[in-house]
Formats: C-alpha cells, sequence, structure tokens
C-alpha cells in the first residue's frame, strides 16, 4: 500500500514539472509537430532546383547494387543531374529484388 502512495507522490510531482499553465489544464512543454512528406518533397524539389538540376530523358530502368546482394530496381524512373554539383536523384517507383532473381534470363528482354 505504500509503495502506491510513493508512486502516487511521484507521479504527482512529474505531473507538476510538465504543467505550463493553471491548474486543471493539459499544456504541455513542448509541442510536437509532424510534417508531412509533401513538405520534404517541396523543400527537397527547392534544394535540387538551387543546385541546377536537369531532367535526363530516355532512361527505361535503374539497377542499385547493394553490399547485401539485393537490387533496387526502377521501372521509367525520373532522372535529374547536376554535373557541376555531381548530384543524381532517381525518383519513382522502386522495388527490391535478390540479385539472382535479376541476373536470370528473360523472355521479354
Amino acid at each position: 500500500m505504500k509503495e502506491t502512495i510513493m508512486n502516487q507522490e511521484k507521479l504527482a510531482k512529474l505531473q507538476a514539472q510538465v504543467r505550463i499553465a493553471g491548474k486543471g489544464t493539459a499544456h504541455r512543454k513542448k509541442k510536437v509537430v509532424h510534417r508531412t512528406a509533401t513538405a520534404d518533397d517541396k523543400k527537397l524539389q527547392f534544394s535540387l532546383k538551387k543546385l541546377g538540376v536537369n531532367n535526363i530523358s530516355g532512361i527505361e530502368e535503374v539497377n542499385m547494387f547493394t553490399n547485401q546482394g539485393t537490387v533496387i530496381h526502377f521501372n521509367n524512373p525520373k532522372v535529374q543531374a547536376s554535373l557541376a554539383a555531381n548530384t543524381f536523384t532517381i525518383t519513382g517507383h522502386a522495388e527490391t529484388k535478390q540479385l539472382t532473381e535479376m541476373l536470370r534470363p528473360q523472355k521479354h528482354r
């Protein structure tokens, strides 16, 4: 029984430290603001525009090989590059595949 009273007192002290407004309010010291993905995309596009990236057309697929033996595969990606800034961007739908799956001969290629 004594432990629960002690825990109640500790809890009351912690709650009092967090409160910034008057008694009976639920205000907190820090408000966490969650960013949306679109806001991050806009910032990224703005930064790329400052670097002076240009669209590169005619690229049908991109394969990125990882050390774990997987391949990140993009079909019909949007590729942008800025040679002066040594920056390349690849956007689009990505699929992660095994290396053996990508090296298998396919009939439709």
